[in-house]
């Protein structure tokens, strides 16, 4: 009788040619093209909703009676259940597929969308929003599986880049959408348009994933789930990320409150990577850490969500407070990142699928972004609408180079049946930097804002909730002498958070020069087959190597 492990190994697909050149012939067929349309759209909605929540933050606040702290968790409730869940997800989807697992995260999104939008008070919100990012995180990590699954290591980089500028757009223009909402409607339009998307998913993602996975029975694949190690992960990641968040925003670094759960976060963390080295089936993978490179690869991929989440935080708010720009204008002024970040993106992925290198854009991508964290310490009240386009700029072309180059990278280095996981493990890192981009750039933006508003011997309480200030600033009667004493406030704090990037920058580069050259020319194995129907045309097409037909034979 044949065992599991034989029959996983045969249900894989032939290999791909192992030259170049095979590599380089490899077309799509239309069974891709509308997997990737599907995760375009779920991956737009996924980006829209993390970022278009917060030009509504004070309006919210203000309408539901909640403190600043609580509308602090309104974002990071989102971004912390994104982020923890997705590697036991992951497993999740190995045991009982894809597109089951998928779909599920497509349902609590949907749920907590709806709680969200017939929310009355905040703790309603907060739970709605914890939903919605257990639903987000599984998409996000599903996206880069699924692309793994389907396409060549060589050609990923071009077909995905569709994914890539989905996200960006979504993570871009959420803000000006959001400021639109909120002042031609009410704040729970930021919600009702993710119905469009999430319909859409729920109905074409059943019809368009046809992975199949091997057979197994309910027992087997219950056997097979690391259940232990997956609740000791969550539970850890949790509570160091809870830690990590709230201290010195809500509770002070030194107080019991931040440092028990950063202690028992890391306690837990270290249990489970002793549990995961003697687990019979580990839910994650550590031999993706084999070597500096691999470790430098999902590094660079936190330090880049930081960044990311760091300066969508912080910019609105020069724009919105010294350049006394509205919700909607600021979104727009953000603009510039998009602009330059699209075109670049796309760029140096058909770069990188024709030549096969990647390492250029990585030193590349993060010699730019450092040079755009230098260029953000210039900016001040006085600084004129060119300049600061030109900075933001440039910001794009560097987080464009290293969000298309980290997540290949990473995945060139795995080996070819462990590829999908060092994607999804990309995208975990990347959850986890912009979930700490956002505690890193709150508490350093607060404690400076404190220290320059005692400087100039002004109310205290402003940082507090520097965005709620802003907010009701646009339309008190405070004069212009005052408010420009404020805002100057405002400016020496934001430097600081901008050195604090450029630091950041700065060892992002120093990691990238460790980074040893990887072969991109790897063949495309994995147990999760997509189904084809056969036809003639498709048996002459070498192209599709690695498909089955509808009664699941190989082709």
């Amino acid at each position: 009788m044949e065992s599991i492990h034989d029959s996983n190994r045969s249900s894989r697909p032939p290999e791909f040619p192992a030259s170049e050149e095979g590599h380089l012939n490899w077309k799509v067929g239309r069974e891709e093209i509308s997997i990737l349309a599907c995760l375009a759209i779920i991956s737009l909605m996924v980006a829209l909703d993390a970022t278009i929540i917060s030009p509504v933050l004070p309006v919210l606040s203000t309408d539901l009676n909640a403190d600043t702290n609580q509308s602090f968790w309104a974002g990071t409730s989102y971004l912390l259940s994104c982020a923890v869940l997705q590697p036991l997800i992951v497993a999740l989807s190995d045991v009982f597929g894809r597109r089951g697992l998928l779909f599920i995260s497509l349902v609590f999104f949907t749920v907590g969308t709806v709680v969200c939008c017939i929310s009355n008070n905040m703790t309603q919100l907060l739970a709605g929003r914890t939903i919605q990012g257990v639903g987000g995180g599984g998409i996000i990590c599903l996206n880069g599986i699924i692309t793994a699954d389907i396409l060549p290591l060589r050609q990923r980089p071009a077909y995905t880049t569709i994914l890539q500028l989905a996200f960006a757009i979504g993570t871009i223009t959420g803000p000006v959408i959001g400021g639109l909402l909120v002042q031609h409607g009410t704040w729970r339009w930021v919600f009702y348009i993710n119905f469009p998307f999430a319909g859409a998913g729920l109905i074409i993602a059943p019809f368009v994933v046809k992975l199949d996975a091997p057979y197994r029975g309910l027992k087997q694949r219950m056997k097979r789930i690391d259940w232990v190690g997956g609740f000791l992960f969550i539970g850890s990641m949790s509570s160091f990320s809870i830690g990590i968040t709230w201290g010195g925003i809500e509770f002070p670094w030194s107080g019991w409150q931040t440092l028990l759960p950063i202690c028992l976060g890391i306690v837990g963390i270290i249990g489970t990577v002793k549990w995961l080295k003697h687990a019979k089936h580990p839910f994650l993978h550590l031999v993706l850490f084999r070597d500096v490179s691999s470790v430098g690869g999902y590094i660079c991929a936190f330090l880049q969500g930081l960044m990311m989440s760091c300066e969508l935080y912080s910019i609105p708010l020069y724009l919105e407070g010294p350049k006394r720009l509205s919700l909607t204008i600021t979104g727009v002024g953000l603009m510039p990142i998009t602009v330059s970040l699209v075109p670049v993106s796309i760029a140096a992925s058909l770069v990188m699928t024709r030549s096969g290198h990647i390492r250029w854009a990585i030193w590349s991508g993060w010699v730019v972004t450092a040079i755009s964290s230098g260029l953000l310490i210039l900016l001040d009240i006085n600084t004129r609408t060119y300049a600061w386009v030109l900075i933001f700029l440039v910001l794009g072309i560097g987080q464009g180079l290293i969000l298309v180059s980290c997540s290949f990278y990473v995945q060139a280095l795995a080996d070819a049946e462990e590829s999908s996981f060092a994607a999804s493990m990309y995208a975990f890192f990347r959850s986890v930097g912009m979930c700490m981009g956002v505690a890193i750039c709150g508490t350093v933006l607060q404690n400076q804002l404190r220290h320059q508003l005692e400087i100039r011997q002004l109310p205290l309480d402003i940082a507090n909730d520097a965005q709620a200030f802003i907010f009701s600033s646009n339309t008190s009667s405070l004069s212009a002498s005052y408010l420009r004493d404020i805002y100057e406030a405002y400016i020496e704090s934001l430097k600081t958070v901008f050195e604090t990037l450029l630091g950041v920058a700065g060892f992002g580069i120093i990691i990238s020069l460790f980074m040893k050259p990887v072969d991109m020319n790897k063949q495309l194995a994995t147990a999760h087959v997509l189904r084809k129907k056969t036809s003639s045309k498709s048996n002459d097409n070498s192209n599709n190597s690695g498909t089955i037909n509808e009664q699941g034979s190989t082709v």
